[in-house]
This record gives structure tokens, sequence and C-alpha cells, in this order.
């Protein structure tokens, strides 16, 4: 059991009963490298988390988890936009709150996604046809062993599917700070996924995206206040386009989006359902009811039962579609960060 004082039970949205040796909450800059240079200089691992919503603690983590909790957005007015610089611990969805609530609309779509804004750009976060890299000017980042901060333009982040620089040349002694977010005083809706496309172009307001977003994952997602879970466990796969033509042949209802590169994007969700595996168990661990694509913690999960319930669901549809799945969420040792693909393989 994880002593209450180093309990990580209030830093992952799973809800896992899990501990550090020792616990920082950051509220500046300098404390999050002063953080990370007394655990280098006990030679100990180092974790930074926001608020934990895409972490899965495999064990007791064997060091100190530094909590970015940085905060503050200014907002400031050029001719064709709205240009917000955003501390990396504000909370995501509060932000996008903030931004409709004073007339500055562009991140609608991303309503309702857990987790911090410093954690947007290391997933490149997206929903409903919107992706951070499209609305993203700028990312701040702390050298943790100087604290020195250096800002990367939108281009430097590398940006792809779930993807960016922050989870290769910079995943390991650096921390963003801070985010720069472009929101375009031409509002244009992106109403192309979902529910969304019921809406007219014509007379919709950013404020109804918004509601309907919220609408449509508040029904199929649980809240992690409630249920333990970091939201879609998997990526969606992209695969080449004759072998999405082969499966669509046998499966003509299969949901696909074909890529600017020529491949083609297939919803793990819908793959994982037609597996028939909604409400399957592993222990405490489910896949969720009404979204195949959330593994839940139903009743007192361990670790080890996510692990293997994502291993099961891996297989099933590897075999079934000869597609393999890859968890989007961060798989988290007693060390540091794990292979996902790899444990679960």
């Amino acid at each position: 059991m994880s002593s209450q004082q180093h309990s990580l039970q209030p830093f992952n949205t799973f809800n896992l009963d899990v501990s550090a040796q020792n616990i920082v909450i950051a509220t500046t800059a300098e404390a999050l490298s002063a953080a990370w240079q007394e655990s280098q200089r006990q030679q100990r691992p180092a974790l930074l988390i926001g608020e934990g919503s895409n972490i899965l603690f495999l064990k007791d983590f064997n060091g100190t988890a530094i909590v970015n909790r940085i905060k503050g957005i200014t907002v400031k007015e050029s001719a064709e936009a709205w240009h917000l610089h955003v501390g990396a611990g504000e909370n995501w969805h509060q932000l996008v709150q903030y931004t409709l609530e004073n007339a500055l609309p562009g991140l609608e779509n991303m309503a309702m996604i857990p987790g911090c804004t410093g954690s947007a750009p290391i997933q490149n976060i997206g929903a409903y046809g919107v992706e951070l890299k499209n609305v993203c000017e700028y990312v701040d980042i702390l050298h943790l062993s100087d604290g020195q901060v250096s800002r990367l333009s939108a281009q430097d982040c590398q940006f792809g599917y779930r993807d960016s620089i922050f989870k290769h040349q910079y995943q390991c002694g650096y921390a963003i700070i801070a985010v720069g977010l472009i929101l375009q005083k031409q509002w244009s809706p992106v109403i192309t996924y979902g529910d969304l496309s019921r809406l007219s172009s014509a007379t919709v307001t950013p404020q109804q995206i918004f509601d309907s977003v919220c609408a449509m994952r508040s029904s199929k997602l649980p809240n992690p206040a409630e249920t333990g879970n970091a939201g879609s466990f998997f990526k969606n796969p992209v695969i080449a386009a004759e072998q999405a033509a082969a499966i669509a042949a046998d499966w003509p209802d299969m949901p696909r989006y074909p890529q600017a590169d020529g491949s083609v994007k297939l919803a793990a969700g819908w793959l994982i359902d037609r597996c028939d595996l909604k409400g399957y168990t592993v222990g405490g661990a489910a896949v969720h009811q009404h979204q195949a694509l959330v593994l839940i913690n139903k009743d007192r999960a361990t670790s080890d039962d996510i692990v293997a319930l994502a291993h099961e669901v891996r297989q099933r549809v590897g075999q079934k579609f000869n597609v393999w799945l890859e968890p989007e969420v961060r798989f988290i040792g007693a060390e540091g960060e794990q292979d996902a693909v790899g444990v679960i393989a």
C-alpha cells in the first residue's frame, strides 16, 4: 500500500493505488528545475506529470514525481488573430471554457479532453477534426539541468498523429512550462465528425460546437472522477491503403479516414467493438460498455489487470484484422517510462 503523503492516487486518473518515494508540487519553472536537479544529485529517477490523465503506473515509482502546476493565461491581439500564452499547469478543458467565455473561438472541438495544457503538445491532442498543431504557435521548454528556457515554433515541434518532438528528442531532461496558441479572428467551424455534421455551417456558433462535443463525450466516455480511466487507451491505427481496402471488402461499414500521405486511419474503437469486447473484464479492469476504446478501473483494478486486459484486446484485434493496436497511454515503471507495446505484446 502507498503511504498517504506519497500516494500517486490523486495524480493518475486510472485511480490506481500506487506511490512515489517523493512528490513535489511545482508552481514555477525554478521549482521544477530544483526538484529535478535534487533527484539527479540523489541519483534517483524523476517523473514529470500534469494531471496523470495519460499515464498507467505499472508499479510504485522509485523516485520523485514532479507535478507541474505552473498557471497563468495572457492574451494579446494582432490584426488577424488572438495570441494566448498559457501556463503548462492550466487545466485544458477549463482553458477551452475560458476562450469561449472571452469570445476567442477555435478550441471548441477539443472540449473535455482531460489533462493539463502542458501535456497537449506532447500528444498533439485532437478531437473531432481539430488537432493542437492547428492552433499551436510555440512551446516554451525548460532545460531542467540548468534552468534555461527555449521557445520552439510549432514547426520545430514536429507534430504528427499523437506524436511530437517531446516524445523523442525532448523527452528526457526537459519540461514544457508554457504553450502559445494562435486563434484566428476569421473563425471557420469544423463540423465534419460525429454529430457535428448535423449542424449547419452557415449558422453554427462556437458555443453550439462546444455543447455538442461535450454532449458526445459525456454520453460515450466515463468521468475519471467516478470511474478510473485514461481516456482513449489505444491510438487509432494508420495502415496502408491496400490493407484498409482488403478489410473493408469484408467489413463495408468500417470507418476509414484517408490521410494526406495515402495511408488510411482506422477507428480503434470500432475494431475492438467488432471483436465483441465491450464489457470484457480481466480482474478489476474492463473494456468500457459504451466506448470500446476506453479501458476502465471497474473494481479496484491493479495495473497488472489493466496490462492483461490491454494484451487481450491487442491480440483479439490483431488475430481478427491483422491490425496491431498500440497504446496511446504512457506506461510508467518503477524507474521511468517503458515501451508500452513491449509491455502488452
